[in-house]
């Protein structure tokens, strides 16, 4: 061999075009020229119907058939078809189990290499696009496309059957399978069923206790990519849903639908056993405990049981004494944000809850209803001791803690016990001289609200 011949080997050989801007090589002077338009921009073959612009002849071709219809490639095991034959070649891979492309670091595989590139930015952390009126970054240019309809309302799938619209097509395609009963994907474990691939493998999660997203921030660690883009909001404080009416903002979507139906009124999930009626599916499971006595949530240190772990939760700030939620005006600590909430308006005055029968107004609106209740003469719940009834359920079992003698509330810093956590609240002033309530004639100041009452009443009426 010359010398003074380049060594051509298998990948260089034949390839005599080279590209001076990357350096990328071609054994056809077409294939260069198609390649420089990545460089120039340059989309010289336009559809004449969506005027959408290609690079090569071929894309164009292939392109018309989304206007056309025509599905040329066929898989020959369940009849789907395509108009590439590179989909079908993808598609055969759900058949024969094939994921030839593994991520290095978490050993997720999957089918196209496409797939694993838009993968690894979970690991990397890049998010490329980002919307140009909230600032929301995305991993891939078509979640930033199905974000903007949320700036701009746009959902233009249609359900023919049922008429619900939806941002993205394969969102109708998938709710099109509920209309058709279809179901395909099945658990080998517990045997529930799908009808998308991607969600059976989120189950399957549950059974492996595979986690594999996890927060940088605080470590908490999510079966699936959407929870844990939900969960950083509690992070960076993002509410991107708002209620139109009243303003209130939402980290999901599903809250805010779930919440628009305060103002609807609509209440689609009805108690087979007594009628009543609730806006969530949740709120229905927790009310059919009423009936069936189900208390599944029970607290190891005194043996009360609940019908909801957030219940049960918030149960245990008794005994660990974790007051999270301060007031900046008074510095008093509550358990529930709710209650600080509540508490706010002592100082504010706002009591926005008005009984239309005697005007008497609220704080809070379980108040009204509970109010309501001695208007009605609704007393639903019975002692079966000694017959006293109650409006409420936990007015009930309260009082029979008279009965039991049980006093779970105890002082911590001189042993008295209380049959409900407010007296104990209520006693723990006497240690810290805490007196909240104040008279606004004359300054005098109460540990309680109804001291103050009382007092307004004799003192100033």
């Amino acid at each position: 061999m010359d010398p003074a011949q380049p060594l051509k080997t298998p990948r260089t050989q034949g390839k005599t075009y080279s590209c001076d801007e990357c350096g990328k090589s071609f054994s056809q002077s077409q294939h260069l020229e198609c390649h420089m338009r990545i460089h120039t921009g340059e989309r010289p073959y336009r559809c004449e119907q969506c005027d959408k612009t290609f690079t090569q002849s071929s894309n164009l071709k292939t392109h018309m058939r989304i206007h056309t219809g025509e599905k040329a490639f066929e898989c020959g095991l369940c009849g789907h078809v395509f108009t590439k034959s590179a989909q079908l070649k993808c598609h055969m891979r759900i058949h024969t189990g094939e994921r030839p492309y593994r991520c290095e670091q978490c050993d997720k595989t999957f089918t196209q290499s496409s797939n694993l590139k838009d993968h690894m930015r979970i690991h990397t952390g890049e998010k490329p696009y980002e919307c140009g009126l909230c600032g929301h970054v995305f991993t891939l240019s078509v979640h930033l496309k199905n974000h903007m309809r949320i700036h701009t309302g746009e959902r233009p799938y249609k359900c023919e059957q049922c008429e619900k619209t939806f941002t993205m097509s394969s969102s109708l395609k998938d709710h099109m399978k509920i209309h058709a009963g279809e179901k395909e994907y099945s658990c080998d474990e517990c045997g529930k069923s799908f009808n998308q691939l991607s969600v059976l493998r989120q189950h399957k999660r549950v059974h492996d206790g595979l986690k594999p997203y996890k927060c940088e921030q605080c470590g908490k660690t999510f079966s699936q990519s959407q929870h844990l883009e939900c969960h950083m909001r509690i992070h960076t404080g993002e509410r991107p849903y708002r209620c139109e009416q009243c303003d209130k903002t939402f980290t999901q979507s599903s809250n805010l639908k779930t919440h628009m139906r305060i103002h609807t009124g609509e209440k689609p999930f009805e108690c087979g056993l007594c009628g009543h009626v609730f806006t969530h599916s949740t709120s229905l499971e927790y009310h059919v405990r009423i009936h069936t006595g189900e208390r599944p949530y029970r607290c190891e240190q005194c043996d009360k049981t609940f019908t909801q772990s957030s219940s049960l939760i918030v149960h245990m700030r008794i005994h660990t004494g974790e007051r999270p939620y301060r007031c900046e005006q008074c510095y008093k600590t509550f358990t529930l944000s709710s209650h600080l909430k509540d508490h706010m308006r002592i100082h504010t005055g706002e009591r926005p809850y008005r009984c239309e029968q005697c005007e008497k107004t609220f704080t809070q609106s379980a108040n009204l209803k509970e109010h309501m209740k001695i208007h009605a003469g609704e007393k639903e719940y019975s002692c079966d001791e000694c017959g006293k009834s109650f409006n409420q359920l936990s007015g009930l079992r309260r009082h029979k803690r008279v009965h039991d003698g049980l006093k779970p509330y105890e002082c911590e810093q001189c042993g008295k016990t209380f049959s409900r956590s407010q007296h104990l609240e209520c006693h723990l002033r006497i240690h810290t001289g805490e007196r909240p309530y104040s008279c606004e004639q004359c300054e005098k100041t109460f540990t309680q609200s109804s001291n103050l009452k009382y007092h307004m009443k004799r003192i100033h009426p």
